[in-house]
């Protein structure tokens, strides 16, 4: 890896790294990455992100490549096998609101057109720009986030707050939470 400027919580680790470089704050359009996002970060709820980076092709084979549809029909049968398998975080209310949030977020697909123009469209289609110079100056929800969660909540939606929530909206780029002093602070926003 180069000797960049990076944010500092992805240091010491090269599949952090990795992530940070190519993905993490890079707006995201694309419905079954904003399902993988959702799952996986609903998922990493009391562990560390990189216990989930680690398992995450693992997760992609047993969500059948966040397949929402496929997802949304998983049965009981399905949520005991997923329990049985080491390759994933085997917690049942984690993988049973994962099913049920499959419905509802194909529900704001039929009502929005995509999740896509749901999510964007609490700041207008906009990114919002930080200006961070330090991680301790990130804050691990805001009242978007809040806002978004009572909505998604009000939905159906199950096992996120807003501080998921306020992780998903820094990794598909509707929150630049680059430090100012990062290279891909500004290439993100391009």
């Amino acid at each position: 890896m180069s000797n960049k400027n990076r944010c500092g919580w992805c240091l010491g680790n090269d599949l952090y790294i990795e992530y940070h470089d190519k993905e993490w704050g890079l707006p995201v359009h694309d419905d079954k990455i904003h399902f993988e996002f959702l799952v996986l970060e609903s998922a990493q709820a009391g562990l560390s992100w990189l216990t989930i980076l680690k398992r995450r092709e693992h997760y992609r084979r047993l969500y059948d490549n966040f397949d929402v549809m496929k997802v949304s029909r998983y049965d009981q049968k399905r949520v005991e096998l997923m329990l049985q398998d080491p390759g994933i975080i085997r917690n049942r209310k984690k993988i049973e609101s994962s099913i049920s949030n499959a419905k509802f977020f194909l529900d704001i697909c039929k009502e929005f057109g995509t999740f896509d123009k749901y999510i964007w469209g609490f700041t207008n289609g906009k990114v919002i720009l930080n200006k961070w110079k330090s991680l301790s100056e990130i804050p691990a929800n805001t009242s978007l986030s809040e806002e978004i969660t009572k909505d998604l909540k009000k939905r159906g939606f199950r096992f996120l707050g807003s501080t998921i929530i306020y992780a998903h909206l820094q990794s598909i780029g509707v929150v630049n939470d680059h430090l100012v002093d990062c290279f891909r602070y500004k290439e993100v926003n391009r």
